[in-house]
């Protein structure tokens, strides 16, 4: 994370007023890709990757952001809020400030420095990162209190609506409740969730593929529209199937051939992902890492075939994390077609690991990587 002194600092220089400073984590999913709109199971873990937040009050009428890590700026009034998005980075917290305003909620004029370290385009969920500071530090700034799940699907309809990404609710989710040292598994459902222990001696590292990806791009639209065609043609069978949470691979045999096949391998994923996702958490909780490494290898197979949101990179990172010692599970993670593999590692290899992987990764791709050893973390906070 970033160094919450030097943020203030910077906001005081720039401002001429000391911030208060919020931190909201990047996550890394662990496994339960793609389920999270088919109101299935994921289990993301919070980690100490982080954007921080800034705010002060100002008194000319104004809202100021001011992204650090771009040297940039934007302003407007603030009984004005811009309406349509831009395009740009400030979409993000403008999409929370509007979607705030929408709710009922009057936007005071204020100053907003955002400075963040959670790697862009990776996978690792930036954007979320960065909605979660927003309304933790705007909603303090008003004196106003929004429970977890109410600020996680706040941030999550100002990126679907206002930023125009179709994303579930996970990273907006765990950025708000993750707790550190645990995975979550959530039910997308209902937003119920459980805390899954972590042990000490497992650390996460995150490798980043370079190959770089946007989730507003076609390519996840597509998977999208895919999976709800075959809820669609399955509820034609089984009115009780709202999504494919609802579905079962026994009516995936019955009633596939009616199914493009494109769409059938789609459904296939995000059905078997969800009888993995919560198996997986059954087994951090019952600390059997050998059942959970299965799992995750069979969900990286599932996520490259059946969905075919993988990559040439991603693959060959996972397949050369598997001949590494010290390695319990791998397999690519987050919106898909590139980023970062996830990969759990026994604390006491993990900076071996990182080592030989980046080293194999470079040889074999030309490509150098950025491989992280991460922890669990806690989730939007105050600090400093």
């Amino acid at each position: 994370m970033q160094s919450v002194e030097q943020l203030k600092e910077l906001h005081l220089r720039r401002f001429g007023t000391v911030p208060q400073v919020f931190a909201a984590p990047g996550r890394v999913n662990l496994i339960g890709e793609h389920t999270d709109y088919a109101e299935g199971f994921v289990m993301p873990a919070a980690i100490d990757f982080a954007t921080l937040a800034g705010v002060t009050q100002r008194e000319d009428g104004r809202v100021v952001i001011r992204a650090e890590n771009f040297d940039e700026e934007r302003s407007f009034e603030a009984e004005a809020l811009p309406e349509m998005r831009s395009g740009e980075w400030s979409d993000y917290p403008v999409g929370v400030l509007r979607t705030l305003a929408e709710e009922g909620y009057r936007i005071p004029p204020l100053s907003l420095s955002l400075w963040g370290d959670v790697p862009l385009g990776s996978g690792l969920s930036s954007s979320a990162s960065v909605e979660v500071a927003t309304a933790a530090a705007v909603t303090r700034l008003m004196g106003t209190a929004i429970d977890g799940p109410a600020m996680a699907r706040l941030c999550q309809r100002a990126e679907n609506e206002f930023v125009g990404a179709s994303c579930g609710i996970m990273d907006q989710f765990v950025s708000v409740n993750g707790a550190a040292n645990h995975a979550l598994l959530l039910d997308c459902r209902d937003l119920s969730y459980r805390l899954a222990p972590i042990p000490k001696s497992v650390a996460l590292v995150i490798a980043n593929t370079m190959v770089k990806h946007s989730i507003a791009g076609g390519e996840y639209g597509t998977r999208r529209a895919e999976v709800e065609l075959a809820c669609r043609i399955l509820a034609r069978h089984r009115p009780e199937i709202r999504f494919l949470r609802d579905a079962t691979v026994v009516d995936l045999e019955r009633w596939g051939e009616e199914i493009p096949e494109a769409a059938r391998k789609r459904a296939r994923h995000i059905i078997t992902e969800n009888a993995r996702t919560t198996a997986a958490a059954e087994a951090l909780e019952t600390q059997d890492m050998d059942r959970l490494g299965m799992l995750m290898h069979e969900a990286h197979l599932s996520y490259s075939h059946d969905f075919e949101a993988s990559c040439a990179e991603a693959d060959l990172m996972v397949e050369l994390a598997g001949r590494l010692p010290g390695l319990i599970g791998a397999r690519l993670t987050g919106g898909g077609f590139g980023g970062c593999t996830v990969n759990l590692v026994e604390q006491e290899f993990a900076a071996e690991f990182k080592s030989k992987l980046g080293a194999q990764y470079r040889e074999r791709t030309g490509i150098e990587p950025e491989i992280y050893i991460c922890h669990a973390s806690d989730g939007v906070r105050r600090v400093g």
